[in-house]
This record gives C-alpha cells, structure tokens and sequence, in this order.
C-alpha cells in the first residue's frame, strides 16, 4: 500500500474507540480527518471540502444516522465519495441508499483494510 498524503479521508463514528482504529490504521496512506457525529463531520466538511476526497460514516449514531448524514452532505459537496460502515448486516436502510446513489458501498465493521485502501485508491485514480 502506497502513501498517498495528498489524499485526504473523513471517517464519522459515535464511538471514540473505532475512530482511533481506523486513524491508526490508515494514517500512514493519506490524511485522517475523523467525527465523533453527523453534525461534527458536516462541520469538518465545511473547512476541509477541498481536500476530503472520501467519507465514510458508521451507520447508527444517536441525533442523526450515517444515511442522513450522507444526504445532508451530498447536496452541498456531491464531488466526494461516501461509504457507510457498519456492524450491522446489510438492510433496507442501506439498500435504499445505495439504490437511490447517496453511497458508492457499504463496509462491515470490523473493517478489512485492504478493501478499504482499494476504494481510496480507486477514487483517487478517477481524480486523476
């Protein structure tokens, strides 16, 4: 796996030990920004929009969902690639946002690294 410092990644979870995880994991690939909820993560959107280049959020949060999250932030910054992780399976929640294009995937916690990594990098190459 290449480091890729230029690239900037978003990742929002209500849980403070998953947040730690995953800066750990990938900081050494691109930037890690991370958001303890939808709110917070829209706020780090609104400063760093120009870098961020991908966002994934945890599913379920308390005060708004990783799916609504989504959909408030896709209309102002539609440029950006979203994911939703998950522990929990697949569902009609998830479906929904899939079908309707707010999310390109979704990843089950706990995460897989490498399947992570591609997506970044597969974003990136479409960058340019």
């Amino acid at each position: 796996m290449n480091s890729n410092s230029d690239l900037t990644v978003l990742y929002i979870d209500d849980e403070e030990a998953n947040l730690f995880l995953f800066d750990r994991s990938f900081r050494r690939f691109f930037t890690v920004l991370t958001a303890l909820s939808g709110e917070e993560g829209l706020a780090l959107l609104e400063q760093h929009h120009d870098k961020i280049v991908v966002v994934i959020t945890d599913m379920k949060m308390p005060g708004m969902s990783g799916v609504e999250f989504v959909r408030l932030a896709k209309e102002r910054f539609e440029h950006i690639a979203y994911y939703i992780l998950t522990a929990f399976n697949f569902n009609k929640e998830v479906e929904l946002a899939m079908e309707e294009k707010l999310v390109d995937k979704f990843f089950t916690k706990p995460f897989d690294m490498e399947q992570i990594m591609a997506e970044v990098q597969s974003v990136a190459a479409r960058m340019g």
